[in-house]
């Protein structure tokens, strides 16, 4: 007997479609839909339910699909591991049993047990991983590491275009989880700084291919769909959904003759919901100077008010918004340079983008922005709308918090220098540094998220020592330290190294370090300010006078924070670290490295650098 929809609430053409769709389904699939219907009528009374299909035995003689999903992350900001949480709550909407973790608190022996793995990895400084990811890096690598023919893997890398070795970490997991024995279970997709449609789709493809393994081998179960049929609810404002903060306030903390400018900031976060600790950063998008979106329509002879399509869920904009908000317009990369050129009828630029030019191309490139290739490579043949397909998306700055929630309810500050110089007969000034010095008065409004960094707090024990190296705007989130540590009354065991260029114009929080020190908050504090002696003097040099006191605080079990800038000051100060050792603690060489490797596992050597 077949079965026909009549007197029913559906309109004339639902019951056609019912009628037409019901006699060709499986009793399985009929089951599936009245579990899928069920869930949806308890979601919309207020609770969570999954629809999910009755689970049928599994075909004689099939080896078993495991449901077991191991996802790692190495990640220095806090992209990645945000990244890899998502992923892990979709997958267990769908039932799978998933093993979420850092590289680094990873038992790395227990790789070969893994069937499904998903990698999601940043790349660091010059094509290094970040340094949670270091430890199981170098064992994968090793002579340890264990064959894989059982295994499946997907590789996410995150990384910067415009430097160039561009996700270089997560390609170098990739091509040695293959060499160890791996199977793909997706290609690797690498990100660049707008990473968050390509993230989804990455989700998205691992997901499909998860599916159809399980499918392949058993009756499917709701991990047919692409999520669960009720959704967690997720935080409202985030990276993708970012809350309008409106600045409250904005201070020079330079002195008068500085040829430094460093702004304190104080952001509303009232009505965000949104919560932060000590650690954490906070993402800004900024917006292009007006004036150079203005240069670039100008020399191109474009129209200001055409519209542009943005991305593919087809959000529009006119052309001068969309420099001014959407385009990265100040940075040139290497890919982009290779699809530009193309779009140039000038022969020069073709011949610097072929292979075999890449240190030309490299050096073009350093200190110029979208306004220089306009003019250096004329004439051009093409419409704004191709030509801005080319550009990436603006990324957001992120930027580490310099206040503690406790003591600045529903408020957010920051310490932002400003990025001021001349490149190529042209005077620069930094995206987001600019903005706020140069463009921005109370009132106006940020779009901003909170980027939790798990790789950079406070010891859960008030009694552990800390060492806090921060000069200049790294000395933010140890502002945020001492704020917190104030407001819960700890007192002692806590020693910051602070550095800049002159004590009369450029001690940042002067007088919050003052006060901490003469209330307890901060035990002791060293500074060093280069310019004003014959001789530069720099943070780590005041940790090598007080090398034996810094050596009896790492001892006692002391967790070192450094923060600030990576290529110069955090080299420095690492390598002096391992002097401390070497002299202080009387390690050879590779004792010292081992003795840091040891203190990063146990979370005593975290660093926010950039």
């Amino acid at each position: 007997m077949q079965l026909q929809v009549i007197n029913s609430p559906f309109n004339q053409e639902q019951t056609e479609l019912l009628n037409k769709v019901l006699p060709s389904l499986t009793e399985e699939q009929k089951t599936w839909l009245s579990g899928y219907l069920a869930a949806s009528q308890a979601a919309s009374a207020g609770t969570t339910a999954v629809a999910e299909a009755p689970q049928t035995s599994q075909s004689p003689g099939a080896e078993p699909v495991s449901k077991e999903v191991t996802i790692l992350f190495g990640s220095q900001t806090g992209n990645g591991q945000s990244i890899a949480e998502e992923m892990s709550k979709k997958l267990e909407n769908q039932q799978y049993e998933v093993t979420l973790s850092s590289m680094n608190d990873f038992k790395a022996n227990t790789l070969k047990k893994v069937k499904n793995l998903l990698v999601i990895v940043s790349t660091h400084g010059e094509g290094d991983p970040p340094d949670n990811a270091v430890s199981f890096y170098e064992f994968l690598n090793g002579r340890k590491a264990p064959q894989l023919q059982e295994l499946q893997y997907s590789v996410l890398s995150l990384g910067d275009s415009s430097y160039e070795f561009f996700c270089q970490t997560g390609k170098e997991f990739d091509t040695k989880l293959a060499e160890l024995g791996g199977k793909q279970l997706t290609e690797r997709v690498d990100c660049d700084v707008d990473f968050d449609e390509d993230a989804a789709e990455w989700m998205e493809g691992v997901i499909t291919a998860l599916n159809e393994n399980q499918a392949a081998a058993s009756a499917p179960s709701a991990s047919q769909t692409s999520d669960s049929a009720v959704e967690t609810e997720q935080t409202a404002y985030s990276r993708t959904n970012p809350f309008k903060a409106e600045l409250l306030e904005s201070l020079n903390l330079n002195g008068r003759g500085s040829n430094k400018e460093t702004l304190h900031l104080e952001l509303s976060l009232e009505g965000s919901n949104l919560e932060y600790e000590p650690g954490d950063s906070l993402g800004i998008f900024p917006e292009n100077d007006p004036v150079l979106a203005d240069q670039v329509i100008e020399e191109m002879g474009w129209d200001p008010d055409e519209t542009i399509q943005l991305n593919k869920q087809g959000k529009v904009s006119s052309l001068r918004d969309a420099l001014i908000t959407y385009y990265e317009i100040t940075v040139l990369t290497k890919p982009m340079m290779e699809k530009i050129a193309g779009l140039s009828e000038n022969p020069e630029l073709l011949k610097l983008t072929q292979e075999g030019n890449e240190s030309k191309l490299k050096e073009y490139i350093y200190g110029r922005d979208l306004l220089d290739l306009l003019r250096d490579f004329a004439p051009w043949k093409a419409s704004a709308s191709e030509f801005t397909a080319i550009l990436r998306k603006i990324p957001p700055r992120l930027y580490s918090i310099a206040s503690s929630p406790s003591a600045n309810p529903e408020e957010v500050h920051l310490t932002i220098g400003k990025v001021c110089y001349d490149s190529h007969g042209r005077e620069r000034t930094g995206v987001c540094s600019g903005q706020t010095a140069e463009r921005s008065e109370p009132g106006d409004e940020f779009s901003v998220y909170v980027q939790h960094n798990p790789n950079f707090k406070l010891p859960e024990s008030e009694d552990t020592p800390i060492i806090m190296v921060g000069p200049g705007t790294g000395a933010a989130p140890f502002r945020s330290f001492m704020e917190e540590r104030e407001e819960q009354n700890i007192e002692g065991n806590s020693w910051m190294f602070f550095g800049e260029q002159y004590f009369v114009s450029d001690f940042l929080y002067q007088t919050d370090w003052q006060k901490w020190l003469k209330n307890g908050t901060l035990a002791k504090m060293d500074v060093a300010f280069s310019r004003d002696t014959e001789e530069k003097i720099y943070v780590q040099h005041r940790m090598l006078e007080k090398s034996k006191e810094f050596y009896e605080w790492i001892e006692q079990g002391a967790v070192l924070y450094i923060c600030g800038d990576e290529k110069n000051m955090a080299h420095d100060v690492h390598q002096t670290l391992l002097q401390i050792l070497k002299e202080e603690g009387g390690m050879s060489e590779m004792q010292a490295d081992e003795y840091v490797a040891e203190m990063q596992q146990q979370k005593r050597y975290q660093r926010d650098v950039y």
